[in-house]
C-alpha cells in the first residue's frame, strides 16, 4: 500500500528520480515508471502548492476582515 507523501517527501522522491534518470543510473525496462511516478509527483506537489495557498489567502482574507469590523 502507498502511503499518500508530505510535500517534502515528494520533492525529495522527485529529486532522487531526476538524479537517477540524469545519471542513466536506470534501465530502459524502469525509465517509464519512473517518468509515470515523476509525472504523479508534479501534479500532487501542484495541487499541494495550490490549496495551501489558497488556505493562505482565506485566513489572511478572514484577518483583514475581522480587522475592518473591530474598526467600525
Amino acid at each position: 500500500m502507498n502511503k499518500i507523501p508530505t510535500y517534502a517527501e515528494a520533492i525529495v522522491e522527485l529529486e532522487q528520480i531526476v538524479a537517477e534518470i540524469e545519471s542513466a543510473a536506470i534501465g530502459v525496462d524502469e525509465l517509464s515508471e519512473k517518468v509515470k511516478r515523476a509525472a504523479w509527483l508534479i501534479k500532487f506537489c501542484r495541487n499541494k502548492l495550490s490549496s495551501t495557498d489558497k488556505e493562505v489567502t482565506d485566513i489572511l482574507k478572514s484577518i483583514e476582515k475581522t480587522a475592518e469590523e473591530e474598526d467600525l
